[in-house]
């Protein structure tokens, strides 16, 4: 509470600031009283209590259940009386000359944070269902699901885990209300939309030990990142090791030499080891399908086709050729163990991998060999600027499986990333005969330059299969 001189300071005289803010302040906060009809009060400086203040008038019975509030609109309530108490504090300790310029900014920022919560409680007051006695009640479901309940299914957001509430609340800058350097006064970290329709598993997710070693669930988390959760807002604990891990082989040699089992924590995968991730007799058994021999990395692949007539691929040395000393940095987007990524290392070419953990440790072992791993599902954007990569490659990811709809966000997402005149080279799609024109359409939208093209049965089925590869390059658009 302010002092009694300090109240008096305070007051809202004529010819004053205050004499500009307290009508505003008055007007916008009977402004919430108006459109929040079932609001009686307001502690306005008790945030403890704040949740609980929101009383139904239809009734003399000051007993009826209160109205809770979400806890999106208990942040921004929350935050304005933050905004109020430091505005007021600083206006009894500035002299009256320099107060207008210093605090008009503060003023307009108050002002637009109870234009936002008069928005979401008129929302609030349209939308909530009237009950039988005439109470309006607008409530946030933080209980388990009850039986027979989908919590997975579509429209249920329900976030009852306090670690994800901590994290997602906005972190304001040191001091308070300061702008740094990016021009905010507070960081919102980012959280996949597909989070709120998974209350049961982002709960497990998130139910863990802060500042202590995070649980061995990276099963758990690739679930949540396939389904849209991405990213993902785990971040207060500590990566474990394995128990015997060793330092990785130096580098260039580790490009191709098999790490040692000792680095990887064999958790939730079905093979424990790499005798078991490159015998053909366990093919069956490794728990991954795209690239059946990919961690046998005596296999160099993508240097001479067995058979032009018929390969559906391109050489490493003749897609580099169409740019001489032009291509120096990519991305491959494919289930792999980094080998594109090795060869083309080797040509003085840096490509970051894009892949999941398929059942094996993909990422592990691309790190181990000295590449960079991105661990990225198909449904995220790129984390690179617009027009910046010289090739983007896939292979064995996109084929048959992809609808029309998320192949246009995916290629579209790529092209932004290309730089003009960069190349695409998509190796190896392949679908059904039937629907080989559709796929191809969509690759002419982008109006690409045909550098490479080649359509080839795919051999290993009934001849109902097509091979699809290209190198493409971006038009320059102004």
């Amino acid at each position: 509470m302010l002092k009694k001189s300090s109240s008096r300071s305070l007051q809202c005289r004529p010819g004053g600031l205050l004499t500009m803010i307290c009508p505003l302040l008055l007007i916008s906060l009977l402004t919430v009283v108006i459109l929040s009809s079932d609001v009686s009060y307001l502690h306005f400086f008790d945030t403890n209590t704040l949740p609980h203040l929101f009383y139904d008038t239809s009734s003399n019975d000051i007993s009826h259940s209160p109205v809770v509030l979400p806890y999106s609109l208990h942040s921004q309530i929350s935050n304005l009386q933050t905004q109020l108490g430091a505005l007021l504090g600083q206006l009894h300790n500035e002299s009256s000359e320099s107060k207008v310029a210093k605090f008009s900014d503060q003023v307009l920022r108050i002002a637009v944070s109870v234009d936002k919560l008069v928005n979401s409680l008129s929302s609030i007051s349209g939308n909530a269902p009237a009950s039988g006695d005439g109470m309006s009640r607008v409530e946030e479901d933080l209980s388990e699901a009850g039986e027979g309940e989908d919590p997975e299914a579509p429209g249920v957001k329900v976030f009852n885990t306090g670690e994800l509430h901590e994290y997602t609340s906005p972190k304001l800058n040191r001091p308070s209300g300061k702008k740094n350097f990016l021009g905010l006064e507070a960081i919102s970290p980012s959280i996949g939309l597909a989070c709120a329709h998974m209350a049961t598993t982002i709960k497990r997710f998130m139910s863990y030990k802060m500042y202590g070693m995070c649980p061995d669930d990276w099963d758990l988390a690739q679930k949540l990142i396939t389904s849209g959760c991405d990213p993902l807002p785990r971040r207060r604990c500590l990566s474990r090791a394995s128990p015997n891990y060793n330092k990785p082989f130096p580098v260039n040699s580790s490009l191709w030499t098999q790490p040692s089992d000792a680095n990887i924590l064999w958790s939730h995968y079905k093979c424990k080891g790499y005798s078991c991730l490159v015998s053909n007799e366990t093919g069956g058994r490794r728990g991954f399908f795209k690239c059946a021999d990919c961690f046998d990395l005596s296999k160099r692949r993508w240097e001479i086709p067995t058979n032009e007539s018929v390969s559906a691929e391109f050489t490493i040395d003749q897609v580099l050729a169409l740019k001489p000393r032009e291509i120096r940095i990519g991305l491959d987007f494919s289930p792999t163990t980094g080998t594109f990524a090795a060869l083309m290392k080797e040509r003085n070419v840096t490509i970051a991998s894009a892949t999941l953990n398929l059942g094996a440790p993909f990422n592990e072992v691309i790190a181990l060999r000295g590449l960079l791993p991105l661990y990225l599902s198909i449904g995220s954007r790129l984390p690179f600027f617009d027009n910046t990569l010289d090739i983007i490659h896939s292979t064995l990811f996109l084929d048959g499986w992809i609808g029309k709809e998320l192949l246009q966000f995916v290629l579209f997402d790529w092209d932004r990333a290309l730089r003009p005149k960069g190349l695409l080279w998509v190796d190896r799609f392949f679908c059904s005969k039937e629907v080989m024109k559709l796929y191809l359409d969509e690759f002419a939208s982008l109006s690409y330059k045909k550098l490479l093209w080649k359509v080839v049965p795919k051999t290993d089925k009934d001849g109902d299969e097509l091979f699809f590869s290209a190198v493409l390059e971006k038009p320059i658009r102004r």
